[in-house]
């Protein structure tokens, strides 16, 4: 199985992929949309939605004549458990930055005797 950051790494997978994200989409609508952002075919962005499911990144059913695509959330535990690794760096950072900001805004109301 490739890493899953190697799936990712291609722009216009992640673009795909950012479509995705908001629901499933029929292949035309995301042929039309990659084509005219990045210049490529209809076959090159069939082959790159090609590679998103065998990934298992996005899944593909038949609708009538229609190809829809859609997320597949299981693959991105992969990326999730890698990003974890990370996590612990900047967690404690995101707390300071959330106490201070509630030092500020403690201290705007008690500037205004909202106390």
């Amino acid at each position: 199985m490739s890493h899953a950051l190697d799936i990712l790494g291609d722009p216009v997978r992640r673009r795909i992929l950012e479509l995705l994200a908001d629901g499933q989409r029929a292949s035309g609508e995301i042929v039309e949309v990659i084509a005219a952002e990045f210049a490529i075919s209809q076959p090159a962005v069939s082959q790159h939605l090609r590679i998103l499911r065998d990934s298992g990144f996005a899944t593909s059913r038949a609708d009538g004549r229609r190809r829809l695509y859609a997320v597949a959330p299981d693959r991105f535990d992969e990326i999730d458990a890698w990003v974890g690794r990370f996590r612990r760096t900047w967690e404690p950072r995101f707390e300071a930055l959330a106490t201070e900001v509630a030092r500020g805004k403690k201290a705007r109301r008690e500037e205004d005797g909202q106390g």
